[in-house]
């Protein structure tokens, strides 16, 4: 019957078929074409340029996304054979190339790099550390109110140029013994350190021995002395999370890595040329600070342990303000570990400080519970900070007070130092002894936590862990086909309870959790964990150094955020401390992916868009 019609139809109107027969064959012309790009795109990928750089070949891309990874769609703005984003028909593509330089037409700049006048020094600029306007400024420098955060105005919107030679660092746990010369060319620290074994220089590797002030024996057996000496310390299991003060060349919490220990490690950019970027070159945690005139960027009660091997910090100075941050951000029950020549050695400048020493920690109920020297002469003192308030109602003198809540900041974010001391919340006194252990407490909810102001905060805690387990074996690790041993440091920009750094925990990596200042505070809950972090706002730059991390992870970050800055600010920010052949994995609405997208191609990244709802870009070596 199909057939007689259709004859019919023939014979009556031969042109009517005829347009019919076209425009069927135009649709399926049509569909097969757009099927075989989007099947195209998800197979191809093209790869920036890095002929020109003095590097050696990046992670090859389909170690990280395989040509098998389904449902993955390339963006809509082409790329040109040099890997230069190019304009589209309608002119709407972001960049386009001129005279060297990337000019952003829908954002109205043009890409710069940074610092020509000062030749090398542009290769680290830390923005909020190295603004010399303003702390040549400064009226005092005598709490180290110059190795603070002095934030230029505007926000640098330049790209930090590569240092020569500069090469894809080793990768991890080779580079926690030897990095590339090239990548940190700061041969200071080697000549300066190069009787204490902390780095020294070999062809063109910088090594790193595990030796340092106080490690005269290596830092594998300075470790083992402080557990043997103070048992309870249980590397592993009862300390998970440690501060490192003063870090040098980071050795200390390296080596604690092969005992499930987690140290955030910390200096300032100061003489001691380099030592938090030899860290991060390393893949050991570290991030730039000092203890001045301002609160560490961390949560009251963070820290399992707080360690100093001669860490330059002079700790009863300005009334003992740097001991009682000390004591803010430790555990109730945690310990300082303290190995400095004041320890033990009897000179009467040793001595003096000593005997300040003893009187201080007195005042602050901190307790000696172990005092001994190794087999090298290196003397080592543990305190532990009190699990309950009656040490300090016992006082005859009230000094420093207890602290009044209400007069209290909640973040420490350019927070003045106290001068008192935080009530402890612990029911009884052997509440410490019965704290999970890890990595049981990496998923139970912080039921010792007080004043967290959290909605339903269990609730959603458990809803939060289920989410990123799903997602990051879902979406992440399964439709996008990541290989995470590809990635050693991993910053996840809007943390949230830790859920994403939690669901990684047993890959070959570390993650930095931050917490926005202007967001839900979970960081408390994060250190709970197991898991370190810090507060920041990412309207300003980060305290590290450029090339620092393998990867940047955000989820619906950006939508508050250009509510209060610029996103090109926030972009440059990225592009200087992501290392070339680094990659940024962002969830967010598709708006903000596409824009995103756009502003990345300006800058020579690749980039794909998976669901409209998912960005993976990586950062080449291209400078203007």
């Amino acid at each position: 019957m199909a057939t007689t019609r259709i004859q019919l139809s023939e014979r009556r109107n031969p042109f009517l078929l005829t347009l019919a027969v076209l425009i069927v064959t135009l649709l399926v012309i049509i569909y097969f074409t757009t099927d075989i790009t989007n099947r195209f795109s998800s197979f191809y990928f093209p790869s920036p340029d890095l002929k020109s750089s003095n590097s050696n070949p990046s992670t090859p891309q389909s170690q990280l996304f395989p040509p098998s990874a389904p449902n993955l769609r390339a963006s809509s703005t082409s790329f040109s054979g040099d890997g230069s984003a190019k304009l589209d028909e309608r002119g709407e593509g972001k960049g386009v190339s001129r005279d060297g330089e990337e000019v952003a037409k829908e954002f109205d700049f043009r890409w710069e790099i940074c610092g020509r006048e000062k030749g090398s020094e542009a290769v680290d600029n830390i923005p909020c550390l190295d603004n010399m306007k303003a702390i040549k400024a400064l009226k005092s420098r005598r709490r180290m109110e110059h190795r603070e955060r002095h934030c230029p105005k505007p926000s640098p919107r330049c790209l930090v140029p590569l240092p020569l030679g500069y090469k894809i660092p080793v990768p991890w746990p080779k580079s926690r013994d030897m990095i590339w010369y090239n990548n940190v060319p700061h041969p200071k620290l080697v000549e300066y350190k190069k009787d204490q074994n902390w780095v020294r220089k070999s062809g063109e590797y910088l090594l790193f021995p595990g030796g340092g002030t106080q490690f005269k024996d290596g830092v594998n057996a300075y470790i083992h002395f402080i557990e043997k000496t103070m048992p309870a310390i249980d590397w592993g299991r009862h300390t998970r999370v440690v501060l490192d003060v003063g870090c040098g060349v980071a050795s200390f919490g390296g080596y604690l890595l092969d005992k499930d220990v987690i140290t955030l490690s910390f200096a300032p950019k100061d003489e001691h040329e380099a030592q938090i970027q030899f860290a991060l070159e390393r893949g050991i945690p570290a991030v730039l600070s000092v203890i001045g005139t301002q609160q560490l960027t961390f949560p009251d009660n963070a820290f399992d342990l707080i360690h100093c091997a001669r860490c330059r910090v002079h700790w009863d100075g300005d009334g003992g303000k740097p001991l009682i941050e000390l004591n803010r951000i430790l555990r109730p029950g945690g310990y300082f570990a303290w190995s400095a020549t004041p320890v033990y050695r009897d000179d009467p400048r040793d001595q003096g400080v000593w005997n300040a020493m003893m009187t201080l920690t007195k005042s602050i109920c901190w307790r000696v519970v172990v005092k001994a020297t190794d087999a090298t002469g290196i003397g080592l003192v543990i305190y532990q900070k009190p699990t309950l308030n009656s040490c300090y109602n016992k006082r005859k003198v009230n000094n420093p007070p207890l602290c009044i809540q209400k007069n209290r900041s909640s973040i420490s974010w350019y927070t003045p130092l106290e001068d008192c001391l935080p009530p402890v919340h612990i029911a009884n006194s052997d509440a410490q002894q019965t704290w999970p252990v890890w990595p049981e407490r990496l998923n139970l909810w912080p039921s010792n936590i007080f004043e967290l102001n959290i909605e339903n905060g269990e609730e959603r805690f458990y809803e939060d862990m289920k989410h990123w387990e799903v997602l990051v074996s879902g979406i992440y690790t399964f439709d996008l086909s990541i290989n995470w041993s590809s990635f050693r440091n991993v910053m996840d920009m809007n943390a949230g309870f830790g859920g994403f750094a939690a669901a990684l925990v047993k890959e070959p990596l570390w993650v930095m959790n931050v917490v926005p200042i202007h967001g839900l505070d979970t960081l408390p809950v994060i250190f709970d964990r197991g898991l370190i972090g810090i507060y920041h706002d990412w309207c300003e730059s980060f305290n590290t150094y450029p090339r620092t991390y393998d990867l940047l992870h955000s989820s619906f970050l950006f939508g508050s955020l250009t509510k209060r800055c610029d996103l090109v600010n926030v972009v440059t920010e990225m592009d200087r401390i992501l290392r070339p052949g680094g990659w940024v994995l962002i969830q967010d609405t598709e708006e903000i992916t596409k824009k995103l997208s756009s502003m990345l191609q300006t800058l020579h990244w690749d980039t794909r868009i998976h669901k409209g709802a998912f960005l993976v870009g990586k950062k080449g070596f291209w400078r203007p």
